[in-house]
């Protein structure tokens, strides 16, 4: 379960929203904090979730997401929690996340180059990042996965840099296509880097090999990664998350809320169920918004229209929502 608790961030990502931002969600539009824990436990206790990932938007910018996490731990002992994150302010949150709850972070980074950095998030804030990040590995956060997007003629040839970067500190890499989700609807199929190329620039200074562990859903193929300057040492791993070049919609097995409480089947989805209105009527109970909520997963479609052959996107219309705004 993807649920978003914001559709604000303090970033500016080229591939996400415009530069001057969007028109936020009114306050009373968005989940509060009771409503998040109520859905969760509706998804664990009615719908079978096992995991929970808290997306935004940027999640920290929410004042009350220690409590949140909190009152969802206290209820589900066991249930695994994760956090992505730009990792802005984690530096200063990232004990009281841990002493709430929180199993472990995702971390959204694509450059560890300065000028980059303030190129692609339009603002110079990568000390702040890499200090969070340093902070949520001191505090002992769970395994750090750290997401990177690869723009063409940006930061496409720092790849091999971050994969050396993240495995020297013991992070998981995971390299994601961009998606057609971007505010300014500038995505070109041929502008975006392929998992192939990823994969071919990578193999510059590594050697990968496929990961044993089984996929089990994940949206990322893993991959363990060998320093050719020493090839019989596993140094970590790498995932690679292909959702357009090499699609893996038949074994999908995520539902996504949205910050006002609609259910999207699909990242790529025109369609939204709207839960936060059955949250807020006084005589619906939880089996009635399960019932909702599982009505919707139900339409799922069998796959999200893209031509992975590369040939074309006869069948792929962008939706109007962005990925901040979707919570993906």
């Amino acid at each position: 379960m993807r649920l978003s608790l914001t559709d604000k961030c303090n970033l500016r990502c080229t591939y996400c929203m415009p530069a001057e931002g969007l028109d936020w969600l009114a306050k009373d539009k968005v989940l509060t904090a009771a409503e998040i824990i109520r859905l969760v436990g509706i998804g664990v206790n009615t719908l079978g979730v096992r995991e929970l990932r808290l997306t935004g938007g940027e999640p920290l910018v929410r004042a009350d997401l220690v409590d949140i996490i909190a009152g969802i731990r206290a209820n589900h002992p066991e249930l695994p929690i994760s956090l992505t994150t730009n990792a802005l302010g984690l530096d200063k949150k990232a004990q009281a996340l841990k002493d709430a709850g929180l199993s472990r972070i995702n971390v959204s980074l694509d450059s560890l180059h300065p000028d980059t950095f303030a190129q692609l998030t339009r603002r110079p804030f990568l000390p702040r990042v890499l200090a969070g990040v340093e902070e949520a590995a001191r505090v002992g956060l769970g395994l750090i996965k750290i997401n990177a997007v690869l723009m063409r003629g940006i930061n496409d040839v720092e790849s091999p840099d971050l994969l050396e970067w993240a495995v020297s500190h013991g992070f998981e890499l995971r390299f994601i296509e961009q998606m057609p989700l971007d505010a300014d609807h500038g995505w070109t199929r041929d502008g975006m880097i392929t998992a192939a190329e990823i994969r071919s620039r990578l193999e510059r200074d590594f050697i990968l090999t496929p990961d044993p562990r089984q996929r089990d859903g994940a949206p990322a193929e893993r991959w363990e990664v060998r320093r050719r300057s020493a090839p019989g040492i596993v140094a970590g791993t790498v995932g690679i998350i292909a959702s357009v070049t090499e699609p893996f919609c038949t074994d999908c097995r995520r539902t996504r809320i949205t910050a006002e409480g609609k259910v999207r089947s699909c990242l790529f989805s025109h369609e939204e169920t709207d839960l936060l209105e059955l949250l807020r009527t006084p005589d619906a109970g939880d089996d009635d918004v399960a019932a909702r909520w599982q009505d919707a997963m139900w339409g799922k479609p069998k796959a999200h229209g893209m031509d992975h052959t590369g040939l074309g996107d006869a069948d792929y219309v962008q939706p109007d929502r962005t990925m901040s705004a979707i919570g993906g």
